[in-house]
């Protein structure tokens, strides 16, 4: 049914300078979100410390904050559609910055567990939400690139954490660095509040999805094939990198390949600092070959393994140069990632983006999670002596759990892309010549009967 006149009257211009402004305001807000998901990088070892944990009860920091992540991504998806970005932006900022104000103060293990839930809770709201505000804002042939830009500038958090975090800990101490840290989301909540627009027509009708529809909304969502290419090209690329920036990158660099903390803080900067270069080129790619955009990820996911092989595989610790190209490798995975989102642009309309942008976004997280969760759990197993005892033999095995993950993942891309692109040829004809000549293929609109 066509929406209410009052409902498409246009009152700004798309992919203007307001459109520029609202996204700056929004992707600041990312940046925040992920510098403070990956403040535990470089503050693991303080932490097991601070609260005499072991490996496994470490990672299980880092796996709840996740697990709750993702764990909300479908409602935060339904409430998105609902109540708009403006709103999400608002109370992810306020579960973030009071999650980090515990987590400051916190002097038992339960305590801070409790405060990376609530972290990953916040989290959970920023970048669906910034997503849609790309949708909503950004013309379509700006969109990939758009999206692109999105995921890689917010990887300055990630730079913020692996560099000035490192240092603000060892001057501040802990409670006054996380302290401070959590006071930006004050200051982000009244740019969002004044700045921020859901949408540039004059009414952006929610989408009130009823309890009696929500499950065959979820269902056509979820059945969609095209949904599902993008949660498992989300699920396959992005966690090597995860793990590495969140956790276990910095302790394997450290105690097993044997760096200074200063020559580890520099390649984890170095990694985030090349997601934000292949971001850009990887938007281009994407955007200029659409038909191609599952062989780049797989593409992508086959280098990082075939680099991860090498790096084990060395009878010592690796050189330098090889740390480097390992870091380069995984770090590609993060922009082969966000090809996931662009697929569920090209199957779901932007009514129920909210919704497939949730289910795409629970694909890496779940990787992460479970992959972190491994590598804790072998190194405990390999060396019950703790964290301090750790040596290169026991990472090798332990970050070995990666394959199995990357197999199932691979395996899944190649399986729904069979039956994504069979789907578009059946529903929409002429949509596969369409992408084939490199013209971008938008979804028109919201039908149950597209699901299977």
């Amino acid at each position: 049914m066509s929406p209410p006149r009052q409902q498409i009257e246009q009152l700004h211009n798309i992919g203007r300078r307001r459109a520029w402004v609202i996204w700056v305001v929004a992707v600041s807000v990312y940046v925040l979100a992920v510098f403070h998901r990956s403040s535990l990088g470089v503050a693991g070892l303080l932490a097991a410390d601070r609260f005499g944990i072991s490996a496994t009860e470490l990672a299980s920091f880092t796996v709840l904050q996740l697990l709750v992540y993702a764990g909300m991504q479908i409602p935060v998806g339904v409430m998105l559609d609902r109540f708009g970005s403006r709103v999400m932006l608002l109370a992810g900022l306020a579960a973030m910055t009071l999650a980090q104000l515990a987590f400051a103060f916190a002097t038992t293990f339960s305590i801070a567990a409790l405060a990376r839930a609530v972290l990953g809770a916040g989290d959970a709201m920023i970048f669906g939400s910034v997503l849609r505000l790309v949708t909503a804002w950004f013309l379509v042939r700006q969109a990939p690139l758009v999206t692109q830009l999105t995921g890689q500038v917010g990887q300055l958090g990630a730079i913020a954490a692996a560099g000035p975090l490192a240092w603000a800990l060892h001057a501040l101490g802990w409670t006054r660095t996380f302290a401070v840290v959590s006071s930006i989301g004050v200051v982000l909540m009244v740019a969002v509040a004044l700045l921020v627009k859901d949408s540039p027509y004059r009414v952006a009708a929610p989408v009130v999805v009823k309890m009696r529809v929500l499950a065959r909304s979820l269902r056509s969502v979820w059945g969609n094939p095209g949904t599902r290419l993008g949660m498992w090209s989300h699920f396959t690329s992005p966690f090597s990198v995860t793990i590495f920036g969140m956790l276990w990158g910095y302790p394997f660099l450290v105690q097993g390949e044997g760096l200074s903390s200063r020559e580890a803080g520099i390649l984890l900067m170095v990694m985030t600092g090349w997601v934000m270069v292949a971001g850009p080129a990887m938007g281009l790619l994407v955007a200029r070959f659409p038909y191609y955009r599952s062989p780049m990820v797989v593409g992508v996911v086959t280098m990082i393994a075939v680099v991860w092989t090498i790096v084990l595989a060395q009878s010592g610790p690796a050189p330098i140069w090889l740390l480097v190209v390992l870091v380069l490798a995984i770090a590609t995975g993060g922009p082969a990632s966000m090809v996931g989102f662009d697929l569920a642009r090209t199957f779901m309309p932007q009514e129920a983006s909210g919704r497939a942008n949730g289910v795409v976004n629970i694909g890496g997280f779940l990787a992460a999670l479970l992959t972190i969760a491994l590598v804790g759990i072998v190194l405990d197993w390999r060396q019950p002596a703790g964290m301090a005892a750790y040596d290169l033999a026991d990472f090798r095995i332990a970050l070995s759990v990666q394959y199995p993950v990357w197999l199932l993942g691979v395996v899944q891309i190649l399986r729904f892309r069979r039956k994504a692109l069979a789907h578009l040829a059946r529903v929409h004809p002429g949509s596969i010549e369409q992408l084939k000549r490199g013209e971008p293929f938008v979804h028109p609109g919201f039908s149950d009967r597209e699901g299977v």
